[in-house]
């Protein structure tokens, strides 16, 4: 019980700040950085217009490692195009890998959209997301995993591919 209070006042105490970081995200000097709890990892992509449903869900993922490892890593992945590309992936999860089975569909083509692929370019990136999906769907523990880590799956062999 203790524990879960702790918790509980934890998150409070992280969604108030979230407000303060989301601040901090506008008066940033150009070049400064995105903030790693609210505009990076697996929070930035589930809750990309809510700060402090991104600051929770990092916090709650993995205390926030992913987040802090992505901004300073490779901060061009907190923003833009890639994290559109992970909530779509998270999103509809289902249909893209029915749409990318066969090849061709909607989802697929949006997804390819999000990135910002041209002609033939989506041509080879769908084939090769085709053919390791072919892989992953196909592992003994695929069916296993959650949403969330085929999703995660999933946009790593789109990182791979495109």
């Amino acid at each position: 019980m203790k524990n879960t209070i702790k918790l509980v006042t934890s998150i409070a105490l992280l969604t108030i700040s979230a407000g303060s970081f989301a601040a901090d995200k506008a008066t940033k000097p150009t070049g400064s950085g995105p903030n790693p709890f609210s505009d990076c990892g697996i929070g930035a992509a589930l809750f990309p217009n809510t700060p402090a449903g991104a600051v929770i869900s990092n916090i709650i993922w993995d205390v926030g490692t992913t987040a802090v490892t992505s901004a300073t890593a490779s901060p061009e992945t907190c923003s833009g195009k890639n994290v559109k590309a992970a909530a779509f992936i998270y999103e509809t999860y289902d249909s893209l890998v029915e749409d990318t089975a066969r090849g061709e569909g909607d989802h697929l083509s949006t997804l390819l959209e999000i990135l910002d692929l041209e002609g033939s370019q989506k041509d080879s990136v769908a084939a090769s997301i085709r053919a390791e999906l072919a892989t992953l769907v196909s592992a003994d523990d695929y069916a296993k995993k959650s949403q969330l880590e085929k999703a995660n799956d999933l946009y790593n062999i789109l990182s791979v591919a495109g």
